[in-house]
């Protein structure tokens, strides 16, 4: 229940004392209105203390951070931690790892997302490894977070490659080259998008789009109003 449940009010202390078989009267009838109202109250749906929305009551009182979801709990990802991340993750390969360096002072070349992607409890983040020259991506990752530590649920590191979250998709861009393709100019890109099922990512679409028949199509005319 998402609202508490409205207590009966202050029991009045200032009543002179009654006698004999009126006070007993009395009394009984005040137990029974409190437990008619708690009666009618939990009957609409209350809960109680088993309610676990952000409006709830221990969160007001100051309840401890371990007491809350660990997507609230739990801090995001920085880039720098990010990176930290991928050197502990023996499924990274060596040739991205190599490319963790700083381009500038602190601007490690990886960019982030958050997203629910698997359904946890927390967002899941995915990391795209670029690098300094010319911001190619290297690599993509999904990372998804299961009691404070991060587990490894995707990755591709076949580059160009970049990975992005669309209405809880993830959909990765693999951009393609010819021959005498310049790194600047692809001839087309790939985009593939995956979905969460049965504890794995499982592609669902794919799309090609060649870069070349985009340029040289001729615009429709516009017929004359």
């Amino acid at each position: 229940m998402r609202g508490g449940l409205t207590e009966p009010g202050p029991t009045r202390r200032d009543l002179a004392p009654v006698r004999g078989i009126l006070q007993a009267a009395s009394t009984a009838v005040v137990v029974l209105a409190a437990l008619a109202l708690f009666v009618s109250a939990c009957a609409t749906g209350g809960t109680g203390t088993r309610d676990e929305g952000p409006a709830h009551a221990a969160a007001a009182d100051g309840a401890s951070p371990s007491a809350l979801p660990s997507a609230l709990a739990s801090p995001r990802l920085d880039r720098k931690g990010a990176v930290a991340l991928l050197r502990s993750d023996p499924k990274v390969s060596e040739a991205v790892k190599r490319d963790l360096e700083p381009c500038g002072t602190d601007q490690y070349p990886v960019d982030l997302f958050y997203g629910d992607l698997t359904g946890g409890a927390a967002d899941d983040v995915v990391v795209n490894v670029v690098t300094c020259a010319d911001l190619v991506g290297v690599g993509s990752y999904v990372y998804r977070e299961d009691d404070g530590s991060y587990q490894n649920v995707f990755q591709t590191e076949e580059p160009p490659v970049y990975a992005e979250i669309d209405r809880g998709d993830l959909v990765v861009t693999k951009q393609v080259y010819e021959k005498g393709d310049p790194v600047s100019d692809p001839s087309g890109e790939n985009v593939i998008t995956y979905r969460w099922a049965s504890g794995r990512f499982a592609a669902v679409y794919r799309t090609h789009s060649d870069y070349s028949d985009v340029v040289r199509t001729d615009p429709t005319p516009v017929p004359d109003s």
